[in-house]
């Protein structure tokens, strides 16, 4: 890219990431260029993110274990930390995700890039469990992808 893309990626906060896969069935969707583009377009600060993608046993327990719901679950955010750096993990469960994109006619790569970035905000502290938070995050949500190519998940 030219001078402008250089600029975006400088106006964005660092990332440091660390990108695992116990499930390697959608590696190939998932280059650690992009993933680290997606997330860092949602980012408002410093982040060191660790991203796991998961097998549904995996991705169910996690669920049960810390939110008391038995059942895997597309991402699991993980948030430790978010001042003066966003430290967080961001776990999500191939196959709930190639699942979603399915039922929602939306490529695996556009989901992937959507649930990165819900991940990322709700590091930073965004939230969708009351409606005008939700009406809020899902805006960002929606911007963010914009920006990166992507439509709008909700549209």
């Amino acid at each position: 890219g030219g001078p402008a893309r250089t600029e975006m990626a400088a106006a964005r906060p660092p990332l440091g990431l660390s990108l695992q896969f116990a499930d390697a069935s959608h590696r190939a969707v998932l280059p650690r260029h992009k993933v680290a583009r997606w997330i860092r377009a949602a980012l408002d600060a410093p982040a060191e993110i660790t991203v796991r993608i998961v097998g549904a046993d995996e991705g169910r327990t996690l669920n049960r274990e810390f939110r008391r719901k038995d059942y895997a679950t597309n991402v699991l955010t993980f948030d430790y930390e978010s001042e003066p750096v966003v430290v967080a993990d961001l776990v999500l469960c191939a196959q709930v995700v190639e699942r979603e994109a399915g039922e929602q006619g939306r490529s695996l790569e556009a989901h992937y890039a959507h649930l990165l970035v819900h991940g990322a905000l709700h590091a930073q502290g965004h939230d969708h469990e009351v409606e005008a938070e939700a009406v809020a995050m899902e805006a960002r949500e929606s911007e963010v992808l914009r920006a990166l190519g992507y439509d709008d998940p909700y549209a």
